[in-house]
């Protein structure tokens, strides 16, 4: 496990350790998973999320996680990892804190208040960071105070599983952050890939076009969920295809980020029909038991 008592520094040389204390905003999967990560590495953690109710399902969600990762064989006990984990639904407890991650839904509005209401709560030297995987980084920094200290962590789901960290770069972020920043994912075991900010970034734009393309190709009748995904494990030797990987980050999630890339990037990603119809009928992936798989 690595940690610093120290506050991190925007300046300064790669560092491989992590914050003391870190925040998360937002504690559903994608929340619960950032925190499960610097947890599971030595730090203390704050989880906000908007009401008790929500910050106790988000407890429930990484100790779940944690428990896993034990089982799995992660040295100590759950309850070693647990005893620094702390949730609340008041944005003023993340004033302790020398990072915070926003993890909200990708929804503009929402996004910008959220980064809003954590930065008036943090000491001057602290870093804020979004794990948005498509919003312009750049045009959510101009809503802030403190560009220079803003800057796109954008995890994977699943955060244990995944060891990629895409560092996104905003048009004032510290040069210097990025070094640290990149210093951070490497003390989480992972791997940063560094993207200029740019609608999609590098990997929600990729990611997200191969899915769309696979999508109409069921709608088309080309072939099955089953089978297109099978020639891309098999043929191309992806992990996982692009329709089982659309499941698992969510149907919803997937059509919010295609509006907003073909917005600015254009039709190329424009929605295919097959894809709104699911979400209409609430076929959102993994997490409602049915997408383009059946996952009940």
């Amino acid at each position: 496990m690595t940690r610093t008592d120290d506050a991190p520094s925007p300046s300064g040389a790669l560092s491989q350790t992590l914050p003391q204390f870190v925040g998360v905003l937002g504690g559903g999967r994608m929340g619960a998973g950032i925190a499960h990560a610097f947890l599971t590495h030595g730090c203390e953690v704050l989880v906000v999320e908007r009401d008790d109710d929500a910050a106790a399902g988000a407890r429930d969600r990484v100790a779940s996680a944690v428990a896993k990762s034990v089982e799995r064989g992660l040295a100590g006990t759950p309850e070693d990892y647990l005893s620094k984990l702390m949730v609340s639904s008041n944005y003023a407890e993340f004033a302790r804190c020398s990072l915070v991650v926003e993890a909200v839904p990708e929804i503009w509005d929402l996004k910008v208040s959220s980064l809003q209401n954590v930065e008036k709560e943090l000491a001057p030297g602290a870093v804020l960071a979004s794990n948005t995987s498509s919003l312009s980084m750049t045009g959510l920094a101009a809503e802030l105070e403190r560009a220079q200290n803003f800057i796109g962590l954008h995890f994977f789901n699943p955060v244990p599983a995944s060891t990629l960290i895409e560092v996104v770069i905003a048009q004032h972020t510290d040069p210097a952050l990025v070094t640290t920043a990149k210093g951070w994912v490497e003390a989480l075991g992972k791997t940063a890939v560094v993207v200029n900010d740019a609608p999609g970034f590098a990997s929600s734009r990729l990611g997200v076009m191969l899915a769309l393309e696979a999508m109409r190709m069921v709608e088309e009748g080309v072939a099955s969920a089953e089978d297109i995904d099978a020639a891309m494990v098999l043929g191309y030797k992806h992990a996982t295809g692009p329709l089982r990987t659309t499941d698992v980050v969510g149907l919803d999630v997937r059509l919010e980020i295609a509006e907003y890339l073909a917005s600015t990037l254009g039709e190329r990603f424009a929605p295919p029909q097959i894809l709104r119809d699911k979400v209409a009928r609430g076929e959102l992936g993994r997490k409602s038991g049915q997408g383009f798989f059946d996952w009940a």
